[in-house]
């Protein structure tokens, strides 16, 4: 049998049966299939999500095959691709055509379906979640009729579907917004958690995909711009720094420290000192700045609070940590900026948002106590109002959804029409829905 495994080997499955359809008739013919035998479905995409959201043990659809560029619109700048294509393989098709996508995700081998999906984003006040650049998708329900969304076509169900957590139907195919291809140039500095936080608005404006990162046990902020730029590609970074240092040496000394929490602090504001004081520059195409390799395994919490709670949740956050010494946090805490959307279950529903996202390796897979700080962490969000990330871990069930989510009775009604029976549903699923 097939096993499946997420890339944070977090979450593993064994699904009944594995299926990589090459065409729309193949898919349709899967959930033929499924509906005789009255199994589960389950797609699954890049298997980037930290979570349990693509595990099944039914039947699992891997659109892998199903990755072409359909069509592009150079008058509208609109690209239309089958739904399992990855970012990655989508870049250099559109670099061909002058292309690119105005804003994406730290990760690109990750589908173009998915990444709608379970809402992935980035950062940029004047841009929304990845989701909000699609204008049309299609997509097949549990018996197989394929419907056509956008705004003016099944508008209630494209409102629904473009962050869909997997749940309404085979999504086929997206056409993505994009806009003429552009370089970026990143900036990256050195700051203060205080100076970051009482100027917060001046840097929003001042960079157009701004974020910055907090090193826990400490004051200390690396700020990073990311803009618009003409010049050459020039880059900054080099092995020695970047891997010798940044991650055979950090993981050493992090595996050290599960035997030695005190040295956690210490660890952050060493590789604050080491890595992250002078001043870096780095510029290419915008694909190439967005993306960045994401080294360790690691767990992740990333919840998403109204623009305005930034400052207060950081500060009682960094209390927590100085309250209770035994809690320790790797680093860095990232934190990023997205506009506000009117997807029904955008965690930027209707505000503009921070997303907050903490982090603990496992150093050479070794689990790190995190409970203490993960529980914390998500009193604080859900005080200041937060709503986490579908992708990411979490403990939220179907009472925190309804209060979080003005729109949550609407998606369900849309889900339970397109799928009566709960052929899409998962384990994850059910927490969210019942």
């Amino acid at each position: 049998g097939y096993q499946f495994q997420n890339w944070a080997k977090t979450y593993g499955c064994c699904p009944e049966m594995y299926f990589q359809p090459t065409s729309v008739e193949e898919v349709r013919e899967v959930l033929t299939l499924a509906r005789q035998q009255n199994k589960r479905v389950k797609v699954v995409g890049g298997g980037h999500s930290p979570s349990d959201i693509a595990c099944t043990d039914g039947f699992m659809i891997h659109l892998g095959k199903m990755n072409r560029v359909l069509q592009v619109d150079k008058e509208k700048q609109q690209v239309t691709v089958e739904a399992g294509i990855l970012l990655a393989e989508l870049h250099p098709q559109l670099d061909k055509h002058g292309l690119a996508l105005s804003n994406l995700g730290a990760v690109s081998e990750v589908t173009a379906a998915g990444v709608i999906g379970s809402g992935t984003h980035n950062t940029g006040i004047k841009h929304g979640i990845l989701a909000t650049q699609v204008v049309a998708l299609t997509l097949m329900t549990a018996d197989g009729t394929i419907l056509e969304c956008s705004k003016s076509i099944n508008p209630e169900v494209f409102q629904a579907a473009r962050v869909h957590l997997g749940c309404l139907g085979v999504i086929l195919t997206v056409t993505l917004q994009c806009v003429p291809q552009f370089h970026l140039l990143e900036t990256s500095f050195p700051s203060t958690l205080k100076e970051v936080l009482d100027n917060l608005d001046s840097h929003l404006k001042k960079s157009e995909y701004f974020r910055f990162l907090w090193f826990p046990h400490s004051e200390n902020v690396s700020i990073i711009y990311q803009d618009h730029t003409n010049k050459a590609p020039s880059s900054s970074t080099s092995w020695f720094w970047d891997y010798a240092i940044g991650f055979y040496l950090l993981e050493f000394l992090l595996w050290t420290s599960t035997f030695l929490p005190c040295l956690v602090g210490w660890i952050n504001r060493f590789f604050f000192w080491l890595l992250f004081t002078r001043k870096k520059e780095n510029s290419h195409l915008s694909h190439k700045i967005f993306t960045y390799e994401c080294r360790f395994k690691q767990h992740v919490q990333d919840w998403a609070i109204p623009r305005e709670k930034t400052k207060e949740a950081l500060m009682e956050l960094k209390a927590m940590l100085e309250n209770h010494p035994k809690v320790v946090a790797h680093y860095p805490v990232e934190v990023r900026f997205a506009r506000g959307d009117d997807i029904l279950l955008s965690p930027c529903f209707q505000r503009d948002s921070c997303y907050m996202n903490i982090i603990m390796y496992r150093p050479y897979g070794k689990d790190v106590p995190r409970l203490d700080y993960w529980l914390a962490y998500e009193t604080i969000m859900k005080k200041f109002g937060g709503r986490p990330h579908w992708a990411k871990a979490h403990n939220c069930t179907r009472k925190d959804f309804e209060k979080m989510y003005p729109a949550f009775p609407k998606f369900c009604a849309i889900r339970e029409k397109l799928d009566p029976t709960g052929m899409f549903l998962n384990p994850y699923l059910e927490k969210v829905f019942y």
